[in-house]
């Protein structure tokens, strides 16, 4: 586990945080030395899983529902039971401050009205230029009400006649004749063969409509119900290095999303592997800092394949830059010192790599 820091596990649910990243203007002046520190980034990985839950119920009729509806096997829920589908993966990246990658922007005495951008956690955004705040977009600790299908009231539909049967099989009989007898009257109304029905289209979509209600509501007395809940749960990932196969969180069809130890879930898996690495010796080393005072320190990240799979089953796939399987690179400060034509330079505080330089 040493390639792989895990964090948060929320096994219920996650919410999608979009609040705006905040931003933090430091200025470089006398108090200062001239001088404001910033960190730069590593990439930790969002991962956002959503499942279902699935409740099913037998219906009190479910044995005649061949006899009185002519519904084959495959179309009527013949006992209780939950079940758990996974259905889709996805992934997201930001930038944390690395504490081992802290450095200065160090202007001199005669530089124009030098400023910085931070993120509220020290990232640097912008020099000499303002910042507009992006959402944040990853998965966060917290929950949310899973969603669900509400359960229908069958009593609502009994007939006087359906109360009085006798037996289970005499109640079927006549709940599937008042099922034939809805259908025959929505079959009149679309004729125009029906009495006593409202003129406007308004009206008949109405009584159309409480039709539908009342059929599907007495045809699940034969084949059941099946409710659904959707949940989430979500993982921050940090990839120090490449990680192989490394088990995710388990998953079961009985008992939904569970912990990566949990041996009644089959594993999933999780393979981060790099695609694009820098060479050696263009890596600046992080000691070095303290003799390049006159530098400004930028990442240039490096790109990662990001798979998971579910057995063989690949669930997810997709490119990530991730910053510490990058470079760090230096750009002098005596960009800043043209007083005509002050340069600004707009950073991806995510990544730590340089957006755009601007004169």
């Amino acid at each position: 586990m040493e390639k792989l820091l895990l964090f948060g596990f929320i096994i219920f649910s996650v919410f999608q945080s979009n609040a705006q990243t905040k931003v933090v203007k430091m200025s470089a002046t006398k108090s200062t030395d001239y001088g404001v520190q910033y960190f730069l980034p590593k990439t930790v990985l969002s991962i956002k899983v959503d499942y279902s839950k699935i409740t099913q119920k037998a219906g009190p009729f479910a044995k005649y529902a061949e006899r009185y509806l002519g519904l084959g096997e495959d179309a009527v829920i013949a006992e209780d039971k939950v079940y758990y589908t996974l259905d889709k993966i996805s992934v997201e990246s930001f930038g944390i401050p690395d504490k081992n990658e802290s450095y200065l922007v160090e202007f001199k005495t005669k530089t124009t009205s030098p400023f910085v951008y931070l993120t509220e956690n020290g990232l640097i955004c912008t020099i000499n230029a303002d910042y507009i705040a992006e959402p944040v977009t990853h998965a966060a600790s917290g929950t949310h009400s899973a969603s669900a299908s509400q359960p229908v009231n069958h009593q609502s539909v009994y007939t006087e006649e359906y109360l009085r049967a006798g037996s289970v099989n005499k109640m079927a009989e006549v709940a599937a004749k008042q099922i034939y007898k809805i259908r025959e009257s929505r079959n009149d109304i679309l004729t125009g063969e029906a009495e006593n029905v409202p003129r406007d289209g308004e009206g008949i979509k109405i009584v159309l409509a409480n039709l539908e209600t009342q059929e599907k509501t007495l045809v699940e007395l034969f084949t059941g119900t099946s409710q659904k809940e959707s949940l989430d749960s979500g993982f921050e990932v940090e990839p120090l290095a490449d990680i192989d196969k490394e088990v995710l969180f388990r998953f079961s069809k009985y008992t939904g999303l569970v912990n990566a130890d949990d041996l009644s879930g089959s594993p999933v898996y999780i393979n981060v592997k790099s695609i694009e690495s820098l060479k050696e010796e263009e890596v600046i080393d992080p000691k070095r800092k303290a003799k390049e005072p006159q530098s400004i320190v930028y990442k240039i990240p490096g790109k990662a394949s990001v798979e998971i799979f579910y057995g063989v089953n690949l669930l997810y796939n997709n490119t990530f830059q991730i910053a510490q399987f990058g470079s760090n690179r230096i750009l002098a400060t005596s960009l800043f010192d043209d007083k005509k034509a002050p340069v600004k330079v707009y950073f991806y505080p995510n990544t730590g790599a340089i957006k755009q330089i601007i004169q």
